[in-house]
């Protein structure tokens, strides 16, 4: 039987969009003859559709869709995922589903057990878990189908009562397919193949596993769909971060053919260890996802220019540097906005970076702006001495500067703020962390190091002095980021613990970290979540980014 994987990018709610998609794949997979075609995850609306769910009009276009792509069957076999109404009278209105269709006939229909409500997932929230499980039988093989998260419930320590590959083993299965949307981080592609041999072992049947690709607002899927043979070797990988499609060939002892060709790329170590933060790890993926990121939020919103402030500095010349990679370096402005502070360096380095891009820029100092801002506020000032006031008035001036451009030509503006900084509130609200997308925030100020020196691996994009300065955010003289955080070292390592392991204070202390300097970070944390509450989507690498995936009370006491 020749299997063929159809590892789509779909357009969340394009529902006719989608619809074409996934018919040219059918039509590509007949021209290679193949028997089966599988495709991913909710592939019809995208995934994840959120509360487009709650609308009637919307599950009505679904099963409009599947019906012409039914139609479109003739003398093949497809596995489509797409939301399914529960008839049944109780529970949730809705299953997870996955449709088997062969020659113009939706001949059975398999529910998700597993509905993850865990980080950025909410799926029960919308769904209904499947109550029965039954095996597919399709030119005399028995298929186990099951979708994503269902085939993730088989370690000692599940998450679900129930693991649906345990039921459906009992009925001697041939093989395993699952249609998948599970999304990137920089360690996800480990685990995730790790989890597809532990199911291979436990079952001893060959796996094929197709995952979606493309970016959903902050939510990146790698793609990466897996075949596996029934002795756990990974026989086949699509490719990452696109589009890819490719036929396999199962045969009667269990064995995997490929049928085009016998690409296998390496997997990131299944092996790594994920309690150190290590800025280099995957960088190669992270520097793809970031891209695919910026590429998609622009293609599916409509968009195709973009604005960012140039101070200078490393986050802003990396931001800067990946969107003229995705983009192309006549969709990207930047825009320099010396102060009174900055440094002659400064402006060198950023116009230096343009250069090297060829990206346009403009030069729009602030100086005017500011000091006429200070003369309206000094009788409410009153002579008080300069403090952080004054700094942010700066970085609203280029917040509001940015903007107007933005809205005068259509531009989506960028925001340049790490990882590190949101997590300690060293940002202006309405100032440096205004913005459509962010595109380094999940990233620690030690992997915005890292990823600048990937940038340069073959030339240098970058240039030098901007990597190898000190941080600052040149808001009053001499200013240093070290001046109002502790070494990115250790602060990196300490936020690590406590936002991407979960790690509490005396756990981190215990790790020979300083009493003082642990409860300090973690204080910023707490106390700044009122900031991150108002920032933009941010482009998700980790495996616990700040947005929907981590949910804090704003107003909370606990570690402060």
């Amino acid at each position: 039987m020749k299997i063929f994987l159809a590892q789509q990018n779909y357009h969340i709610g394009n529902i006719e969009g989608n619809t074409r998609k996934i018919i040219d794949a059918i039509h590509l997979a007949k021209n290679q003859q193949a028997d089966l075609v599988v495709f991913s995850e909710l592939c019809i609306c995208g995934y994840p559709p959120k509360d487009f769910l709650y609308f009637e009009q919307f599950i009505q276009e679904c099963n409009q869709s599947i019906e012409k792509i039914t139609s479109e069957t003739e003398n093949i076999a497809i596995l489509i995922g797409a939301p399914q109404q529960n008839n049944v009278g109780f529970g949730k209105k809705l299953f997870n589903s996955a449709y088997f269709i062969e020659n113009k006939s939706i001949r059975q229909i398999v529910q998700k057990t597993c509905l993850p409500s865990y980080d950025i997932f909410d799926e029960d929230r919308y769904f209904e878990a499947a109550k029965e499980w039954k095996i597919i039988t399709f030119k005399g093989k028995k298929i186990a189908v099951t979708i994503c998260e269902d085939i993730w419930n088989i370690n000692n320590d599940k998450m679900y009562e129930t693991s649906p590959m345990d039921v459906l083993s009992e009925h001697q299965p041939d093989v395993m397919i699952n249609l998948s949307a599970s999304p990137f981080d920089y360690t996800h592609e480990a685990d995730r193949l790790s989890i597809a041999k532990a199911n291979v072992l436990k079952y001893k049947i060959p796996l094929l596993y197709c995952n979606t690709v493309g970016s959903q607002t902050e939510i990146v899927f790698d793609g990466n769909s897996l075949v596996l043979d029934n002795k756990a070797n990974l026989v086949g990988r699509l490719i990452s971060f696109q589009e890819d499609y490719n036929s396999y060939i199962l045969n009667e002892d269990g064995s995997i053919e490929n049928a085009i060709d016998k690409k296998n790329i390496p997997l990131a170590d299944s092996n790594y260890h994920k309690d150190l933060l290590d800025p280099s790890y995957n960088i190669e993926s992270v520097y793809k996802a970031i891209i695919l990121g910026i590429r998609d939020y622009f293609s599916k919103m409509g968009f195709s220019k973009a604005i960012v402030g140039n101070s200078g500095g490393i986050d802003s010349a990396l931001t800067i540097a990946l969107a003229t990679e995705a983009l192309g370096k006549d969709n990207v402005l930047t825009v320099l906005m010396p102060s009174p502070y900055s440094s002659e360096h400064s402006v060198s380095d950023a116009i230096q970076l343009c250069n090297n891009l060829q990206t346009l820029y403009e030069i729009v100092p602030i100086e005017k702006a500011y000091n006429t801002i200070l003369h309206e506020l000094q009788p409410v000032f009153n002579n008080k001495p300069f403090n952080i006031a004054e700094e942010n008035i700066q970085s609203r001036i280029r917040g509001n500067i940015l903007m107007g451009i933005a809205n005068k030509f259509g531009y989506i503006l960028l925001n340049t703020s790490n990882k590190s900084e949101l997590a300690t509130g060293y940002g202006t609200l309405y100032g440096d962390m205004a913005g459509g997308l962010s595109v380094l925030g999940d990233c620690y100020k030690l992997q915005v190091y890292a990823l600048a020196k990937y940038m340069n691996r073959n030339v240098e994009i970058i240039p030098a002095n901007i990597i190898s300065k000190e941080p600052s955010a040149e808001l009053r003289p001499n200013q240093k980021d070290s001046d109002s955080l502790p070494d990115y070292q250790l602060l990196d390592n300490i936020l690590f613990q406590y936002i991407d392991r979960m790690k509490g204070p005396e756990e981190i202390k215990k790790m020979g970290y300083q009493k003082d300097l642990v409860e300090k970070i973690l204080q910023l944390v707490n106390t700044n979540e009122y900031k991150r509450n108002q920032f933009c989507p941010i482009i998700r690498i980790s495996s616990k980014s700040f947005g929907s995936g981590r949910r804090m009370p704003i107003v909370g006491k606990y570690f402060s």
